[in-house]
């Protein structure tokens, strides 16, 4: 039986009793204005033993958020960093989506968002801990995606189902979660080459409040322009612990296009004078093969000014194999503010 009708009668119930003065208010009361900047110095030894120095926005981005009744909204622009290709503007539309969220235990998502693929992805670059998304983030979930895809900051379009069942009764968090989305693959901004859809979906325990326990799947292909297919069948498995200390870690394997996988580790210790420090150890080995691995361990640490200005210094030590082996260092001092 096909439940989106049901779905969508339900959702127009749930909105049509408002009235336009009724939404006017919702989003006067309700509506968010705000972005954030991440600037950043970055020191290398890579490629020889001069040291290179290099300075600029690693990214700026502005954002509104609103809600009109269980409909909540989202748009948010990147205004500054990288472009998504030569042949594109570094200004694009990174967040554009709507959830109906009646109910906890099942809530709708539709337009453009994070693909819903380990616990690292959907983090915001303030909570990370270091200085950047680990590789599997990075080569996995589509920021600079293994098959070439044009970078999509981990985000496609989309729909989505989601949502948090079995309440504690001692402290009332929810102690499983899941979540299913069906995307176009093709990434942020960009229309379907074919008619395949991406498949991802997840699910995890919570034992306690503080403590994540769970799977992901991808299923699905990426068009690149020359009209090659590449198939993508990806695995995840992670846990994510936000206590005094912190603690993430997760593997990834790819099964599809010549094959990969990546696992990363961080941890973070309680804030002392409103400093923390932060130790990982990050790996991705092209073809499962440590002839072509990527290894790093680094060391973080942050100082709060208040809650909306922060600094990081960040060290790395690389390890990259391949036809000629690497071994450099990398150091960056990152400002974080938010508006």
């Amino acid at each position: 039986m096909n439940k989106t009708p049901i779905i969508i009668c339900i959702a127009l119930l749930t909105v049509l009793p408002l009235s336009a003065q009724s939404v006017g208010e919702q989003l006067k009361q309700n509506t968010t204005f705000g972005g954030y900047v991440i600037s950043k110095i970055n020191a290398t030894t890579q490629e020889d033993a001069n040291v290179k120095f290099d300075l600029g926005i690693r990214m700026a981005r502005v954002y509104v958020d609103t809600k009109v009744g269980d409909f909540a909204m989202k748009l948010q622009m990147h205004l500054s960093g990288s472009p998504l290709s030569k042949n594109e503007n570094s200004v694009h539309l990174v967040d554009a989506w709507v959830e109906w969220q009646h109910w906890k235990e099942m809530r709708v998502k539709f337009g453009q968002f994070k693909r819903c693929f380990t616990f690292e992805n959907p983090m915001h670059p303030w909570l990370l801990g270091q200085g950047n998304y680990s590789q599997l983030t990075l080569r996995m979930a589509g920021f600079s995606d293994r098959t070439g895809e044009h970078s999509s900051n981990g985000r496609d379009i989309g729909l989505q189902l989601q949502g948090d069942l079995f309440p504690s009764t001692s402290d009332g968090h929810r102690w499983l979660h899941y979540q299913a989305a069906v995307y176009t693959g093709q990434g942020i901004n960009h229309a379907e080459k074919d008619t395949k859809k991406d498949f991802i979906g997840g699910l995890w325990l919570a034992p306690i409040k503080e403590l994540q326990i769970g799977t992901f799947g991808w299923w699905g292909n990426f068009v690149r322009d020359d009209g090659t297919s590449v198939d993508r069948r990806r695995y995840s498995f992670g846990i994510n612990y936000t206590g005094d200390w912190s603690a993430r870690a997760e593997y990834a394997v790819d099964q599809a296009a010549g094959k990969a996988d990546a696992w990363y580790a961080i941890v973070g210790t309680p804030s002392w004078h409103r400093a923390r420090l932060f130790v990982h150890y990050d790996v991705y080995r092209e073809g499962r093969s440590w002839d072509n691995a990527h290894s790093i361990y680094g060391l973080s640490a942050q100082y709060h000014f208040h809650p909306n200005l922060m600094v990081q210094a960040n060290y790395g030590f690389h390890l990259h194999k391949g036809a000629t082996d690497e071994l450099y260092h990398m150091v960056d001092l990152q400002c974080y503010w938010r508006f």
